[in-house]
């Protein structure tokens, strides 16, 4: 070998470990860094020697894919959940103090007390307070439902201005990609940037990729939709302020397209938004049924015949905005907001507590007990059986998105419907804490076996590190003896 040639040799890995280093210790600083991606520098022989010819990104399309899909999962489930959770919340805690069927049980047992002393007032108010606070937790629970409706809106408008945000950036990473492969550069920074916004779309809407030519890159949402394609296409949603039983929410639209909401306790959601959607438009308005065909089921139970022209009955101790009894087996949407105790039997509003025994609470009412006989219990009997009697109730309000096998019987009493309303919502909440178990293990598993394919391993970059090193060195062993060589050649030159 000639002098000349070790020269070179040497310079060759000079530069090829200056460069080689570089790549290991960028890998390094960014071995904390979740949406980086290892590079390697990949060298070649020749008779010139090696040299650098790329710095390869470690990519794994097949294992990026997975990820996405898992992650689109997982997110919608544990959307899901949370949604489930803030309804269970409305009811108490796990002992659901606040439901409505926990006061329904009070009010039984006030109104037994009642019937054992027909003559006490004290009986008589204890019932009363009592029917009070089951129509009060039936309008707070119809408030909160359709408070978590409306947080669920916000939260859409929220998700959809981020998905917008989120197209944009991957726009620019996706052109930027696209001219660094066209003119042979290195891509990979642009990579990380569009694998990282991908990765933040994927939570919000369940996402499908294409690579075309220069690695461009299409979206499309997993029905089908295109999300993006050359530029993004616009998510459109059009956010409620307020909500009650009777109004329907707004759509979200990719590209003019409706995007589905989920169903099921396993929501068949991809993303936050298809779950949030179930929420708002899916499982909270099938609890407000709920709440309104408890609430219908006491206006009807407790009704009065009329002795005026109009209807045969008129409501009894439970009233409501529309002033009707409604006995056909169909949910009145709002009824569970409005429903009130009469104002004629409430002391505080001169009403009289003991014309719930006496029958005729409302001035329409027939007076079952004129005399107001002490003794008399024929009304206070036939109430408190009532509330044990089964009756018919919206077979509609309970079976969406249910187990039908164990869904609520549509005919029962309403001291059963209030409680297995609560197990609907409960049931459903445990179903759904299980999928989200399975949704968060399979996305950990695909993160690992993602991460452990495109990730940073510091024991394998210091070995690396190390090996480069000894390269270095032996590079400079090569240039001292070629400069012993030359020293030597001079002396005799000289």
């Amino acid at each position: 070998m000639s002098l000349t040639s070790a020269l070179n040799t040497a310079q060759g890995i000079f530069n090829n470990t200056g460069t080689q280093s570089s790549v290991v210790s960028n890998n390094i600083s960014n071995a904390g860094n979740k949406d980086y991606v290892r590079r390697q520098a990949m060298l070649t022989t020749s008779l010139n020697g090696a040299q650098v010819v790329k710095i390869d990104r470690a990519q794994e399309d097949a294992l990026l894919r997975q990820y996405l899909k898992s992650s689109s999962q997982d997110s919608a489930q544990q959307t899901l959940l949370s949604g489930l959770g803030d309804l269970k919340s409305i009811m108490g805690g796990n002992d659901y103090e606040t439901a409505p069927s926990t006061y329904l049980g009070v009010f039984q047992q006030k109104l037994q007390a009642f019937r054992t002393s027909p003559g006490s007032t004290v009986a008589a108010q204890g019932a009363i307070t009592a029917a009070q606070d089951v129509a009060n937790s039936l309008n707070n629970a119809s408030n909160s439902v359709q408070d978590v409706r409306a947080s669920a809106d916000k939260q859409i408008a929220t998700a959809v201005d981020s998905l917008n945000t989120l197209l944009s950036q991957f726009e620019n990473a996706n052109n930027a990609v696209k001219t660094a492969t066209a003119s042979g550069a290195d891509a990979s920074s642009a990579l990380d940037e569009r694998e990282k916004a991908l990765k933040q779309i994927s939570q919000i809407v369940g996402v499908n990729t294409t690579t075309r030519a220069n690695n461009d890159m299409v979206l499309s949402t997993s029905d089908g939709t295109i999300l993006f394609e050359t530029v993004p296409r616009k998510v459109t949603f059009k956010s409620q302020d307020v909500y009650n039983a009777t109004i329907t929410g707004n759509s979200v639209y990719v590209d003019g397209v409706a995007l589905p909401r989920g169903s099921g306790s396993t929501t068949t959601g991809q993303g936050s938004l298809q779950s949030l959607l179930q929420v708002r438009d899916e499982i909270a308005p099938n609890f407000q049924k709920q709440l309104d065909e408890i609430a219908r089921g006491l206006v009807s139970l407790f009704k009065e015949q009329n002795t005026a022209a109009g209807p045969a009955y008129v409501p009894g101790l439970f009233t409501w905005s529309g002033g009707t009894v409604n006995t056909g087996a169909i949910a009145v949407a709002g009824m569970a907001a409005t429903i009130t105790v009469s104002s004629s039997v409430i002391t505080s509003q001169g009403g009289d507590p003991m014309r719930l025994r006496d029958g005729g609470v409302n001035a329409t009412g027939v007076v079952n007990n004129p005399t107001h006989l002490s003794g008399y219990t024929t009304d206070l009997d036939r109430l408190y059986t009532a509330l044990g009697s089964d009756i018919d109730f919206d077979p509609a309000a309970p079976v969406v998105g249910f187990d039908a096998s164990t869904g609520i019987d549509s005919n029962v009493s309403i001291m059963e419907y209030a409680t297995n309303s609560l197990g609907w919502l409960e049931q459903y909440r445990s179903n759904a804490t299980t999928a989200a178990e399975n949704t968060s293990a399979a996305l950990s598993r695909s993160d690992e076996a993602y991460s452990n394919e495109t990730g940073v391993n510091l024991d394998e970059e210091l070995t690396l590190l190390l090996d480069i090193e000894q390269s270095y060195k032996a590079a400079t062993k090569i240039l001292n003896a070629v400069d012993e060589m030359l020293k030597s050649l001079l002396d005799i030159a000289s």
